[in-house]
Order: structure tokens, then sequence, then C-alpha cells
């Protein structure tokens, strides 16, 4: 087999993920241990932050503030959204930081790079497992249950990994030239919480803006979530949604043929 650098613009051998898919188990493996080694509450750190994160937007949004909850009590409305929200997060953080700190493998040997943003996905999957279980039990406390619209929560997962997977493969690829970019995400990510209808519903940004809106891709995605499990309409929640959806396409169509373009130079500057 001969090995040779990309030339120009052009999509991933997307087959070689298929070909080095015990490669992918092994770097999420790798990556689920490394982040509860030695951890004395293990898991339970999946639950820990979104739960205070709840709590905290619980009090002062939805008790002080006053902030509208679309007829469901405010905890369950808010960590709805804090579920798909901690998955982007993390995943985002995993993929953009898994190239450098995979230099030592990545300069030894060939792999396609691209294994390692898609192993970040994978791993934060146990997490959001866990936290929609703790929802479900939430659910069951508060005496509610989902409609047949729960069948589409699926959807509403695939979105958000999508979204996550599109974002990742601009920030890990930036990381490596830039290494600003490991800095800047956990602001980025804290703006991005603010900004997007986590502990307010979507319903409040003025209607005509609702669209705009929706070029925040996670609006798309908290918004489709909540109504898949709870039922919640979000304003505008089609147009906004098609928004998110168009969004996140061009970012990851742009987001392949520049990890593409950038990927032959990855073990010379990492």
């Amino acid at each position: 087999m001969i090995i040779k650098s990309s030339r120009g613009w052009s999509f991933p051998d997307l087959s070689e993920l298929w070909e080095y898919r015990e490669l992918v188990y092994f770097f999420t493996w790798r990556d689920i241990k490394v982040r509860y080694k030695q951890t004395a509450l293990g898991a339970a750190w999946a639950v820990i932050q979104p739960f205070f994160t709840m709590v905290v937007f619980t009090i002062f949004f939805g008790n002080f503030a006053g902030i509208p909850s679309e007829g469901v009590p405010y905890p369950i409305f808010s960590f709805a959204a804090l579920v798909p929200w901690t998955y982007f997060a993390n995943s985002v953080t995993q993929a953009s930081n898994g190239l450098v700190a995979s230099r030592g493998i990545t300069t030894k040997v060939y792999f396609p790079r691209l294994v390692i943003p898609v192993a970040a996905l994978f791993s934060g999957l146990p997490d959001l497992a866990v936290l929609f279980a703790v929802l479900v039990a939430m659910m069951l406390y508060y005496g509610i249950f989902p409609a047949f619209t729960l069948l589409l929560v699926p959807l509403s997962i695939l979105f958000a990994m999508t979204t996550a997977f599109a974002v990742g493969l601009w920030l890990s690829a930036l990381n490596v030239t830039y290494r600003d970019v490991g800095y800047a995400v956990p602001f980025f990510t804290q703006f991005w919480l603010f900004a997007t209808p986590i502990a307010y519903p979507s319903t409040i940004v003025p209607k005509a803006w609702r669209p705009l809106y929706g070029i925040n891709p996670m609006a798309g995605v908290v918004e489709s979530f909540r109504w898949a499990l709870l039922g919640t309409r979000g304003g505008g929640l089609s147009t906004m949604l098609a928004v998110s959806v168009l969004l996140v396409l061009l970012l990851l169509v742009g987001g392949l043929l520049y990890f593409r373009r950038t990927e032959r130079t990855f073990a010379d500057i990492v």
C-alpha cells in the first residue's frame, strides 16, 4: 500500500473509517477510561455538572426572573435542554483537543486522522445515556409522560451528534495550527450556552428574529429534543429547525473539506 498526501480540495475517504473501525473502538474506550480514571465518583460526574446547572437556572431564571417554561416544570424544562447540550459541549471539547493530545501516535504511524474526532463523538454517548436516564426519572417524579413523539428522540440525538462532529472537525484542524483554539473553546462553549434556549424558551425571541436565531444550530437541536420528549412547541420550530439543519450541513461539508485539506500537515506541525 502506497500512502500519498492529498492534493487540493477533496473529501476524506470515509470507507477508511470502516477499515479502521477497531481503532475507532479503542480510541473511544481510551477516552472513556481516561475521563474517569482515578476518580472517586466515576460516571456520577456526567450528572453532577448539568444537574447543578439546572438547580442554578431553576433558582435564578425560573423562580427569581420568572422565565416561562412552556407549561412544564422549570427543572424538567432546563434539564431536558442540558442533556443534548452537555453531550455537544463535551464532544466538541474532546474533538478539538484530540489531534494535539494524540500527537505521540499521530507523528509515528498512519491512520485516517478522522478517527480521532469520530471517537470523540462515541466516547460521549455513555454520559448521554446516563443523563437521559436521570431525565426520565425526573419526568416520572413530576408525573410527566412522553407522547408518541418520543420515537423522534433518536433523530434529535443524531442531529446533536452531527452538529458536534461538524464543529469538532473545524476546531480540531484549526487547533493543530493555532493552539489559541484550545484556550478559546471553553469560553466559546460558555458563551454559546447562553445563546442557546436552555434557560429560556425560544418564544421570548421576537418572532421576526426566530428564523435568524436558527443560525445557532444548537437552538434547533435543543428545541427539537424538547418537542420530541416533552411536547413543547418552540416558536417557529419548523423554520428555525430548517435553518439549523441547513447550516449544520454546510458546516459539515466545509469541515470535511478543510480537514482533508490540512490533514497532510498534521504530523509535521502538531
